[in-house]
C-alpha cells in the first residue's frame, strides 16, 4: 500500500518515516514539507538517512497525493482543515495527526485554538483515532483524527473506570508532564535547552487547548495541568477521581486489567510505570492506586509522547481503517536503558 506523509520535517513526521521503513505493507510514496521543500531528507533526520537514501523533501501539494492509500498529516494546528478536504475520496485513508478534526463543536476551535473552522462538515465524519476504545469505528474510515499526547494518556487512564461507573465525572483532576519534543521542532523560548534543561514548570493553566478534547471522549468534567520535563520524550499523566463507593486497590488494578485484556499496546501492572520504560514503544503503561482514608482514586499512565501519543498511534489506527493487523510496524516493546 502507497504511504504519503504531510509535514515530514518535524519531529511526528520524522517519527512516522522511522516507523513506516519498518512497515511490512506501507511503502512511503510521497514525504511533503513547507518550508522545508527541496531539503535533502538526511539533512532533516539523519538517522533516517539511510532508509530515505536520494529522498528530497517534496512541496506540500495535496494533488500528488491523488491515489495513494494512506496520507499522513503532521502539520500544526490549524492548517490541516485545509489540506484534508482535497484529498477525501482521492485516497483511501487520512489521518491527521493535528488537532483540526478532533473536536465535534467547530466553535470549540476558536474558544480553544484561536482559528476559525475551515470544513465544519467534517467534523462528524472524523474517526477520532484511538483504536482501544473506538476500534469498531476505525474499520474502514477515510478520514481519522489521531488523538493529542495527553488527552491519550488521561482517556486511556480514566476511561474504564467511568464506563464501569467506579469514579464520578465531576471533580477529575489531570496533572502531566511531558519531554520537550512535545512543543515540537520550532524552538520557543519555554522550550530552549537553557530554559527546559534542569527544570520543571506548569503551563496552560485552566485553558489548555486538550482539555475538550479529554471532556469530549470522556463525558466528564476535569481540571487539566500539564507540565514541562526536562526530557526529550515520554509523558506521565497522574489522574485523581473519587470514587463512586468504596473499593480497594486490587479492584481498581482488576478492572484496568479486565477493560484491556487482549490490548497489544496497553499494560497494567500494579508497579508505578516510568516513562523510560515505554520510549521508543507504541505502549500505555498503567497503574492504580485507591486511597482508603480520602476515597480517591489515583491512575498512572506512562508512555512515549512521539509513538502512542503520536506517530505510532497513527498507524496503529491507519492499519485498521485500511483492513490490517494493527500491530504491523509497531512494537510494545520500550528501549532500555
Amino acid at each position: 500500500m502507497k504511504a504519503g506523509v504531510v509535514g515530514a520535517s518535524g519531529y511526528l513526521g520524522g517519527e512516522l518515516l522511522r516507523l513506516l521503513a519498518g512497515h511490512p505493507a506501507f511503502e512511503v510514496e510521497a514525504v511533503q514539507a513547507d518550508s522545508s521543500a527541496g531539503a535533502p531528507l538526511g539533512e532533516l533526520h539523519p538517522g533516517l538517512a539511510p532508509a530515505y537514501a536520494g529522498r528530497v523533501l517534496e512541496a506540500l501539494d495535496p494533488a500528488a497525493l491523488v491515489g495513494l492509500d494512506v496520507v499522513f498529516v503532521a502539520v500544526p494546528a490549524g492548517r490541516s482543515h485545509a489540506i484534508v478536504p482535497p484529498l477525501l475520496g482521492e485516497v483511501r485513508c487520512v489521518v491527521d495527526l493535528g488537532a483540526d478534526f478532533r473536536l465535534r463543536d467547530a466553535s470549540a476551535y476558536e474558544r480553544w485554538y484561536g482559528f476559525t473552522h475551515g470544513a465544519p462538515d467534517l467534523l462528524g465524519r472524523a474517526v477520532y483515532g484511538l483504536p482501544e476504545l473506538f476500534r469498531p469505528a476505525l474499520r474502514g474510515a477515510d478520514l481519522v483524527a489521531a488523538p493529542g499526547c495527553y488527552p491519550t494518556a488521561a482517556c486511556l487512564a480514566l476511561a474504564p473506570l467511568l464506563s464501569a461507573g467506579a469514579i464520578d465525572r465531576a471533580g477529575i483532576v489531570v496533572d502531566a508532564a511531558s519531554g520537550t519534543s512535545g512543543a515540537g521542532r520550532s524552538l520557543t523560548a519555554a522550550t530552549h535547552h537553557a530554559a527546559a534543561n534542569e527544570s520543571f514548570c506548569a503551563y496552560g493553566l485552566v485553558n489548555h487547548r486538550h482539555t475538550p478534547e479529554m471532556e469530549q471522549v470522556l463525558g466528564a468534567e476535569l481540571l487539566f495541568t500539564p507540565h514541562l520535563a526536562p526530557m526529550t520524550r515520554g509523558i506521565l499523566a497522574t489522574c485523581y477521581a473519587t470514587a463512586s463507593a468504596p473499593t480497594s486497590t486490587d479492584e481498581v488494578l482488576a478492572l484496568l486489567e479486565r477493560s484491556y485484556a487482549g490490548e497489544p499496546f496497553v499494560q497494567v501492572a500494579e508497579r508505578p510505570p516510568a516513562t523510560r520504560d515505554a520510549y521508543g514503544a507504541n505502549t500505555c503503561l498503567l497503574s492504580a492506586r485507591y486511597d482508603r482514608r480520602t476515597g480517591r482514586v489515583l491512575v498512572l499512565a506512562a508512555l512515549d509522547n512521539l509513538v502512542k501519543g503520536g506517530a505510532g498511534q497513527a498507524i496503529q489506527a491507519a492499519n485498521l481503517a485500511c483492513g490490517l493487523d494493527e500491530t504491523l510496524g509497531l512494537s510494545a516493546l520500550g528501549m532500555a536503558p
